[in-house]
């Protein structure tokens, strides 16, 4: 019977009319939600009939669609021995079989619905943020940044996609932007008075990390702030670390300027003995005669801030040596601090040490001069002993004073050598040759200043 009754169906229907048929989509921002298929429940299971349009309950889907085929044609959706296939809208996931029947208990064969796909929540990006276009749904475009001063590595962008997760990888926020620093200005100072140098003091540098304002190691290369700098420039460089060992640097100039005066020259048959470099602000300068010439003028002079020297310039003229005088004392205060004396005293101008003594002496004029020595003769016996300096006389009485005072024998030859500060230094009772004299007076009686002095006129003698 069901056999004819399915042939007169396909006699009356040549051709099968497929009919496609969807709900419209419904949207839900909960996960929870189902999407079920809702089937009219019959108090009893009638007797098929399959001429009945709607036989089951109108099949709904929410955020899907169901193509149905129908034994009656594209009119009857839900009509007995209907089949529709099953779909969800791109971001549902179909859950249930992917198609149904309509059965004879006026019941669809299997119950569906269509769950919103999700991706998981991305994971906080340190250092950065992320932007999301439609939360964790399919199609969502997350775009990431990075805070100011970090640099994104990786995936700019991740999309949600129909699988559930998210296309490519995390990123991560990289501090590859150096620190920020600034120097100190450069800076330019006049050298203390009286030195070559001064002393520069500045702030630290201002520094800050781009990225955190963190800043883990400072160097520097120069001297320290306090220091104390010599005439010229010198370049201080400073270099800052951040946390990611990212390098900055910063450098500046520090300038000491010497404030000078005129170069002075030394007068003639003189020199000058300096201090500091001789001519810059503060700088002391004396003036000082040879053997033999005496300062006329002020003694020392002094470069002041005006780059001018205080004074005058002073002369050497040649030592006046007054022998008209009353007392011994007088003619010996003349040499005070000027000149060495040289007392060569023999009972008779025949006696062999004398003419010794006094040959080698006269070969030895430009040595004795630049040690400051002057010779003073005393020879012969009262009352005919006679006393000079030079081609200069001394009085009789002056000549018996000079050997009491330096108890010299008047009955033998003696020689004795006085500082400028007229004290008996060295005594000799044979004649000394002038290599031994120099020698001593090198050793034991020159200043700095002549020390200095010889050695600057050491080859004047030969």
């Amino acid at each position: 019977m069901f056999q004819e009754a399915s042939l007169i169906f396909l006699l009356l229907w040549p051709s099968l009319v497929v009919s496609t048929w969807h709900e419209g989509s419904r949207y839900s921002t909960e996960e929870s939600q189902t999407d079920d298929v809702y089937l009219t429940e019959a108090s009893s299971v009638p007797a098929p009939d399959y001429q009945v349009p709607r036989w089951c309950h109108p099949l709904i889907i929410y955020n899907g669609e169901a193509t149905c085929y129908s034994p009656r044609g594209g009119n009857y959706h839900s009509s007995l021995g209907t089949h529709c296939a099953l779909s969800c809208n791109r971001g549902y996931r179909l859950v249930g079989p992917r198609s149904v029947k309509c059965l004879l208990n006026r019941h669809w064969s299997g119950i569906i619905y269509c769950r919103q796909i999700r991706c998981h929540t991305l994971p906080a990006l340190q250092h950065g943020s992320y932007h999301c276009s439609n939360g964790v749904k399919v199609d969502s475009h997350c775009h990431y940044s990075c805070q100011l001063g970090y640099h994104l590595e990786g995936d700019r962008s991740r999309v949600c996609m129909e699988e559930g997760r998210w296309s490519g990888s995390v990123p991560i926020c990289v501090d590859i932007e150096p620190p920020q620093i600034r120097c100190p200005d450069s800076r330019e100072r006049i050298a203390e008075p009286g030195k070559l140098s001064a002393i520069v003091y500045w702030d630290p540098p201002r520094a800050k990390d781009s990225a955190d304002g963190v800043i883990k190691k400072l160097k520097r290369r120069g001297p320290e702030p306090g220091s104390e700098f010599s005439e010229g420039e010198h370049l201080i460089r400073y270099a800052v670390y951040d946390q990611a060992h990212n390098r900055a640097t910063c450098k500046f100039l520090v300038r000491v300027r010497v404030s000078r005066c005129p170069t002075l020259k030394a007068p003639e048959h003189g020199y000058l003995s300096c201090t500091s470099a001789g001519n810059n602000y503060g700088a002391t300068c004396e003036y000082q005669c040879d053997g033999g010439y005496e300062l006329e003028g002020a003694h020392s002079r002094v470069c002041q801030s005006s780059h001018q020297w205080s004074g005058s310039q002073a002369r050497c003229t040649p030592m006046q040596i007054n022998v008209d005088v009353n007392s011994v004392m007088g003619l010996l205060d003349q040499f005070y601090e000027k000149r060495r004396l040289l007392v060569v005293s023999a009972p008779d101008s025949s006696d062999r040490y004398y003419k010794m003594q006094n040959a080698m002496l006269q070969q030895a004029t430009c040595g004795l001069d630049m040690r400051h020595v002057t010779v003073i003769e005393l020879v012969g016996l009262p009352p005919r002993d006679v006393g000079r300096i030079r081609e200069l006389q001394l009085s009789q009485k002056i000549v018996e004073e000079l050997r009491q005072l330096l108890h010299i024998s008047q009955s033998r030859f003696n020689v004795v050598l006085i500082d400028k500060d007229g004290i008996d230094r060295d005594r000799f009772i044979q004649p000394v040759t002038p290599e031994e004299l120099f020698s001593f007076v090198d050793m034991y009686l020159l200043s700095t200043q002549e020390q200095l002095r010889q050695h600057q006129n050491r080859d004047m003698c030969e």
